[in-house]
C-alpha cells in the first residue's frame, strides 16, 4: 500500500528491537495526531503484550475526551532507553512532550510538506490525507504480525475522518477509501462517532449566527473572520469551537482563499487558519511563522497589522490565480 517498503521495514525492525516505545504528537492536539497516536498505541501493545506501549501528553481535547485519557506522566529517565515516534508533526518544536529528545531514537511519521527533517528515521508522504491512513497503511503493510482491534480502528478511523473533511479534502484518493475499508471491517459505530464530532450545543449556533454577519471578503473574494478573546469569552468557546470557526467559511462561491484570525486566550499571538480550493495556500502560511497543506495550513501573526498583511499576500495570491486559471468555481 506504499511505495516506500524499505523504509516502513526499517521502522518495524526499530519497534521490534525496543522494549519500550514512546508515542508523540504536535501541540493543539486535532483528531488526526490523537487517533494516530492512540490507535498505533493500541495496535502495538496488542501485538506485542510484552513492550510497555507509552503514550503520555499533558493537553486535553474536550472535544475529543470521548476516546479516553492518555497514559500518565512518568520520570524522565525512563525515556533514555525508549524508542520513540513522532505522529503528525513536521518541526520539532511543535511536538507536545519535548521529552522525545531524551528517546535513544526518534522515528518520525508524518503527511505534512517537510519543512524540517528531524528523527533518526523519517517516513514522509505528503499526499497522504492523513497520518492515520499512513498507520493504516503500516499495519497492512504487516497484517500477518500485528493485530488490529475494534478500539484501535476507532481511533484511526477518527483521524481519518476529521483530517480530511469526512473524505472531501484534495489529499483523498482511492488508497484512502481502501484504508477507511479495513478499518470499517472492524465495526465501527459511525453513528455514535458523528455524533461525538458533530453535535453541538444550542448556544453554538448562537455563535455561528453572530459571526456569519462579520465574514469580510476583499477585492478578489478572500473572505475572512476575525475572533477576538472577548467573543470567545462571550461565548464560553473552547479551543475546538474556535478553530473552527473555519468551517463558517467552506463552501462560498468565488472565495478560493479563507482565513479565520483567532486571538489566543491570555497569550499575544493570533492563530491563523488557511484554507483554500484550487489555489496552493502553504506557501502563504510559511511566511507568518507557519506551513501545512497545500489547502490547509496554520500560521501566526503577532499584531492586526501584520494579519492585514496576510490577508493583503492572500488577496494577490488569489488575484493571480483567477486570473490565469478557468473552471474554479
Amino acid at each position: 500500500m506504499t511505495e516506500n517498503r524499505e523504509i516502513l521495514q526499517a521502522i518495524f525492525e526499530k519497534i521490534k528491537a525496543y522494549d519500550r516505545i514512546f508515542l508523540f504528537r504536535h501541540v493543539r492536539c486535532d483528531g488526526d495526531c490523537v487517533g494516530a497516536t492512540k490507535g498505533l498505541k493500541e495496535i502495538l501493545r496488542d501485538s506485542f503484550p510484552e513492550k510497555e506501549i507509552i503514550l503520555t501528553d499533558g493537553q486535553k481535547s474536550d472535544y475529543l475526551a470521548f476516546l479516553g485519557e492518555d497514559d500518565p506522566a512518568v520520570p524522565e529517565n525512563a525515556y533514555h532507553d525508549a524508542l520513540g515516534i513522532v505522529i503528525d508533526t513536521a518541526n520539532a518544536a511543535r511536538i507536545s512532550n519535548q521529552n522525545f529528545s531524551l528517546c535513544r531514537e526518534v522515528i518520525k511519521i508524518d503527511h505534512h510538506i517537510e519543512t524540517e527533517p528531524f528523527g533518526d528515521l523519517r517516513w514522509v508522504e505528503e499526499h497522504r490525507s492523513s497520518a492515520c491512513e499512513m498507520i493504516v497503511s503500516f499495519y497492512d503493510t504487516f497484517r500477518d504480525e500485528l493485530t488490529l482491534s475494534g478500539d484501535a480502528a476507532l481511533y484511526l478511523y477518527t483521524g481519518m475522518v476529521t483530517d480530511s473533511g469526512r473524505f472531501r479534502y484534495e489529499g483523498v484518493t482511492g488508497e484512502t477509501l481502501r484504508c477507511a475499508g479495513i478499518l470499517l471491517d472492524r465495526g465501527i459505530d459511525t453513528d455514535t462517532l458523528f455524533a461525538h464530532l458533530y453535535l453541538t450545543d444550542a448556544d453554538y449556533f448562537k455563535f455561528k449566527a453572530y459571526m456569519t454577519g462579520r465574514i469580510k471578503f476583499t477585492e478578489h473574494g478572500v473572505a475572512y473572520l476575525y475572533l477576538t478573546r472577548g467573543m470567545q469569552k462571550k461565548f464560553g468557546l473552547s479551543h475546538e469551537e474556535a478553530s473552527n470557526v473555519i468551517s463558517l467559511l467552506d463552501g462560498i462561491k468565488g472565495s478560493l482563499i479563507w482565513l479565520a484570525f483567532i486571538e489566543n486566550p491570555g497569550e499575544k499571538d493570533i492563530r491563523v487558519r488557511l484554507r483554500s480550493r484550487f489555489v496552493t495556500v502553504n506557501g502563504i502560511a510559511e511566511h507568518y511563522h507557519g506551513g501545512g497543506h497545500a489547502c490547509a495550513s496554520g500560521a501566526t501573526v503577532y499584531s492586526k497589522k501584520e494579519a492585514q498583511a496576510l490577508i493583503r499576500e492572500a488577496d494577490a495570491v488569489l488575484a493571480d490565480y483567477k486570473a490565469t486559471h478557468e473552471g474554479w468555481l
